[in-house]
């Protein structure tokens, strides 16, 4: 078994295949997806796709692309949407400066509301971080001084330095297509060092399509692509790879229900 712990199910992407979608995921031994919130204002959208599929979960949280539009949402209405049962994270929401999207003091003050709704309620954040690694990382540490909270630094592509950082606050990194890329062997050689216990995998589908699939739509089912690359850089079987990253999922995700041979 696999879990695809970050996919966007509600984009237009999928909007006429989310049965084949899902169907396929099931196929290739994908027992949990969480699809993931872009905008808090179009949580209604992710429920209705999750409440569809019993083996479909979704987070409420804003992207940092999206920091000024939903600027001022506070950590209590968060908190009060993450109640809902099918909703097992906050996020994903972060700091992004590699595109001019969503200011800087509108990212900040927006990660910092969504780790204080994962302290308070106990949620995993699924932290979105591109070329801000000093600013993301000053930021967990102050954070975490003010009492600890879960998170997991999702689609890493960050340097060894934050990486490592967030390993010893207690946090995990996910690897997307990314990792299977010709000109990704730094971060294959990072993915090779990182503890065993906080290692997970993903697609970010629609986005990253791995190998094969290179350029085209990616979709849940490919995450098996994922950890095929990740066993072989660490040295191990799929089915080691297979059991870690999804043994860690549950551990990290623990609103998501995990079958009787994990839980």
């Amino acid at each position: 078994m696999l879990v695809d712990s970050h996919c966007h199910l509600d984009f237009p992407d999928f909007a006429d295949d989310l049965e084949g979608i899902v169907a396929r995921a099931e196929s290739a031994g994908i027992g949990r997806i969480v699809t993931i919130s872009t905008r808090v204002r179009r949580l209604a959208g992710l429920l209705a796709i999750a409440e569809r599929f019993p083996n479909v979960y979704c987070s409420v949280g804003t992207h940092p692309h999206h920091a000024d539009e939903e600027d001022g949402i506070a950590a209590a209405e968060l908190i009060e949407l993450a109640s809902h049962p099918k909703v097992v994270a906050l996020g994903e929401a972060g700091l992004d400066n590699f595109y001019d999207n969503g200011s800087p003091e509108a990212q900040e003050r927006g990660f910092r509301a969504h780790i204080a709704a994962a302290r308070l309620t106990g949620l995993p954040l699924v932290i979105h971080t591109r070329a801000a690694d000093e600013a993301c990382g000053r930021i967990l540490e102050d954070e975490m001084a003010k009492g600890p909270f879960r998170a997991v630094l999702h689609c890493y592509t960050g340097g060894r330095d934050l990486a490592m950082q967030a390993i010893d606050l207690g946090l995990s990194i996910s690897f997307t297509g990314i990792l299977t890329f010709k000109k990704s062997q730094a971060l294959r050689d990072l993915a090779a060092e990182l503890p065993a216990d906080r290692i997970m995998v993903e697609t970010d589908a629609p986005y990253l399509a791995p190998g094969k699939f290179r350029g085209k739509r990616n979709e849940p089912a490919y995450v098996v692509e994922v950890a095929k690359v990740l066993a072989e850089t660490r040295g191990v079987s799929l089915d080691e790879i297979s059991r870690q990253t999804t043994e860690n999922f549950f551990c990290l995700f623990s609103k998501v229900p995990a079958p009787k041979a994990i839980a």
